[in-house]
């Protein structure tokens, strides 16, 4: 079965997280995924959080696999030479650096074009026109101007950030989109075309339900919140703790061994369709002939004492024994799974969502594997590309003679 993108070429120029997931995800599925590195140097993330001495970083590692890695000095007229190349042998290019900068190094948007018509020329960027156009984002500094967290967090308490990195790494799932969608136009088009996705866009478009209950609170207060009744709103959308956020009360509750297990919670939904069969589980029968129970709208007024009433339920059982419980009878319902349960669960390497790969400096190590499943083009993970691994063979692919890549080396260009 051949690969979904085989036979496009990605010039990745990306570093760090948020350009290395799109250019990842574009790898698994098959395209050559050239990656160029600053010789001697390389991704910075190579040397960040390093766990084992002198070996590239499970961060770099992680984010890089299926790719080759080419090293080029881009500031010499030989790199840029060279670069030039890769620019008209290539179908696609990705970047992340600040805004700018490959206009400083003479390869605006109209020089690209000028080299290779049909050259698809993507960016990540930290935020869109306007007013904080210019300005360096993280992660962090995506989430909190995004939208998330102004909304997540303990009720009246401070703002947090989300561990799952929604700015970098889901920025990069969104390019990735956008570079396809120009593959596919530039099918019947025959053009190359500009693809660019502002980290603050990013966040804010998968914080859309929070923007949604924004819009509702100027109509009322927002009954499914935990603010309601007891409590106040203001004007904007606020932290909800651990509640659902849908239609459908929901909340994290302790199960056996709380006071020793860190993740010995499970969350449950008290979904409608579902609650007679919850309510008798947990030995509230009584709830369904209650008036002050047996609806949805009677219930929003008591969602703490329903939930504490569940959870003493729950705290006799592990959060394994609850699901087994709950799930014959359709309450939705999950476990907080630990990164060590997860690490070691069967049912995901055999999905191929955990891999372990195999590296030649710092031997076996897990990686995530494509989330994305397509029935007839498998998206196999290989180990992430030693600094420069690749480099004589791409320069021999874009037409380098033996003697150019020797000058070239003697240069300092590669």
């Amino acid at each position: 079965m051949s690969k979904a993108l085989e036979g496009v070429k990605i010039l990745d120029m990306t570093h760090v997280q948020s350009g290395p997931t799109c250019t990842q995800l574009l790898a698994w599925f098959g395209a050559d995924v050239i990656k160029v590195e600053r010789p001697g140097v390389g991704d910075a993330t190579r040397g960040q959080l390093q766990d084992i001495p002198n070996v590239d970083s499970l961060y770099f590692t992680m984010l890089n696999s299926n790719k080759r890695s080419l090293t080029l000095n881009t500031k010499s007229d030989e790199g840029k030479a060279i670069f030039t190349k890769l620019i008209e042998h290539c179908d696609v290019m990705v970047e992340n650096f600040a805004p700018g900068a490959l206009d400083r190094m003479g390869f605006n948007w109209e020089r690209i074009q000028e080299i290779n018509p049909r050259m698809i020329y993507a960016s990540v960027k930290g935020f869109g026109p306007g007013p904080y156009e210019g300005c360096k984002v993280y992660e962090n500094v995506a989430q909190c101007t995004g939208g998330a967290a102004s909304t997540t967090g303990e009720i009246d308490s401070v703002p947090l950030v989300t561990g799952a990195q929604i700015g970098d790494s889901g920025t990069g799932l969104h390019l990735a989109l956008g570079i396809v969608t120009a593959l596919f136009h530039r099918s019947h088009s025959g053009k190359g075309q500009r693809v660019t996705c502002a980290m603050q866009d990013g966040v804010l478009n998968l914080c859309r339900v929070k923007l949604r209950d924004q819009q509702r609170l100027e109509h009322g207060p927002l009954t499914e919140y935990p603010q309601y009744p007891n409590g106040t709103f203001g004007e904007a959308t606020p932290r909800a703790g651990n509640a659902s956020g849908g239609g459908q009360p929901g909340w994290i509750v302790k199960c056996k061994g709380w006071e020793t297990d860190p993740d010995a919670y499970i969350y449950v939904i008290t979904q409608a369709a579902a609650f007679d069969g919850l309510a008798k589980a947990i030995g509230h029968e009584d709830w369904l002939e209650d008036p002050d129970w047996n609806t949805p709208k009677a219930r929003l007024p008591r969602l703490e004492e329903m939930f504490d009433e569940i959870e003493k339920w729950t705290k006799t059982k592990s959060k394994f024994e609850v699901m087994d419980i709950l799930n014959p009878l359709n309450v939705p319902c999950g476990p907080i799974l630990s990164m060590k349960e997860l690490a070691e669960e069967p049912s995901l390497r055999e999905t191929g969502t955990i891999v372990e790969v195999d590296h030649p400096e710092r031997g076996k190590y897990l990686t995530v594997g494509n989330p994305v499943k397509l029935s007839d083009s498998p998206a196999d993970v290989d180990r992430s590309p030693l600094l420069g691994e690749h480099t004589d063979e791409i320069l021999k692919e874009i037409g380098l003679s033996v003697a150019e890549i020797e000058s070239s080396k003697s240069a300092g260009a590669v």
